[in-house]
């Protein structure tokens, strides 16, 4: 078992800024790639980003040149620093490990 928990989330204006955190515990041994997710009011949840134990990261073209994932695994945890955000960028954010364990999700709100 994996269990991961968000934070970071929080109100900010457009064109602002805001780094989310995902800290794991358990199993984390098992973990080869890690993403973030996001969902907004009425739609389905998406990929925002996910990296691998190597590195390698990708992006939904919706958040590409904003938004950059991060991995440290010697805190065994992920980030997701976001800038220039807009409010479609409005959605409850959540940390996924291995296409399989969630966190409890984060609000990230953008408006002014």
């Amino acid at each position: 078992q994996v269990q991961l928990v968000e934070s970071g989330g929080g109100l900010v204006q457009p064109g602002g800024s805001l780094r989310l955190s995902c800290a794991a515990s358990g199993s984390i041994f098992s973990i080869n790639v890690m993403a973030w997710y996001r969902q907004a009011p009425g739609k389905q949840r998406e990929l925002v980003a996910g990296v691998t134990n190597g590195g390698t990261t990708n992006y939904a073209d919706s958040v590409k040149g904003r938004f950059t994932m991060s991995r440290d695994n010697a805190k065994n945890a992920v980030y997701l620093q976001m800038n220039s955000l807009k409010p479609e960028d409005t959605a409850v954010y959540y940390c996924n490990a291995n296409w399989k364990y969630w966190g409890q999700g984060t609000q990230v709100t953008v408006s002014s």
